[in-house]
């Protein structure tokens, strides 16, 4: 019974100094791919608005209608899933777009992988942007095949609670880039 009278304090000395040292451990600090990643996140919800091309593409049939984006934090806010469609459209890939987008944190980059109706993956990774509300992607690489082009920039700015934009750079065949600019309300 006495080493007993010994041991306890001794445990609760130790259990106390363990709790102690990791209360005043700093938290770890917040990197700009986790800052990017939480401007992405807070875009999460449903967003529609009109979209502008440069160079102007005639005969581009959903362009004349507003799109609707969807983001999704998905994988216990490992990632986002962004989809893209014409607004008004039923969710038929064999007749309509609906490209789909991931964004994850993979190490220390913020990276991005669009599967794109032409058929190909093109990886991005964020630069470090001067801006938090601002997260652009850069090209990495390709999988799948070029012959229709891929997607090859991508910029995503979070205005306010409930506006937002993108800038979606397509390269077309022979390497001429193709801009579209999405200005987006919240749909409520």
């Amino acid at each position: 019974m006495k080493s007993l009278r010994y041991i306890a304090p001794a445990v609760v000395w130790t259990l106390c100094s363990i709790s102690l040292a990791q209360s005043t451990t700093p938290p770890a600090a917040v990197t700009d791919s986790q800052t990017s990643f939480n401007t992405v996140k807070s875009l999460a919800g449903e967003w529609e608005g009109p979209v502008t091309l440069d160079p102007p593409m005639q005969g581009m049939p959903d362009m004349d209608k507003p799109v609707h984006i969807s983001l999704r934090v998905t994988s216990r806010g490992n990632a986002v899933v962004h989809e893209m469609q014409a607004s008004g459209t039923p969710l038929d890939s064999t007749k309509y777009d609906h490209p789909v987008t991931m964004v994850y944190l993979d190490g220390d980059h913020l990276t991005l992988v669009h599967y794109c109706d032409a058929g190909n993956r093109p990886r991005m990774v964020a630069r470090k942007s001067p801006h938090p509300e601002t997260v652009e992607f850069d090209f990495v690489d390709l999988s799948g095949g070029d012959q229709e082009g891929h997607m090859h920039h991508a910029v995503l700015t979070s205005i306010d609670a409930d506006h937002h934009t993108e800038d979606w750079t397509f390269m077309m065949p022979g390497n001429q880039p193709m801009h579209a600019h999405f200005t987006l309300h919240r749909v409520k």
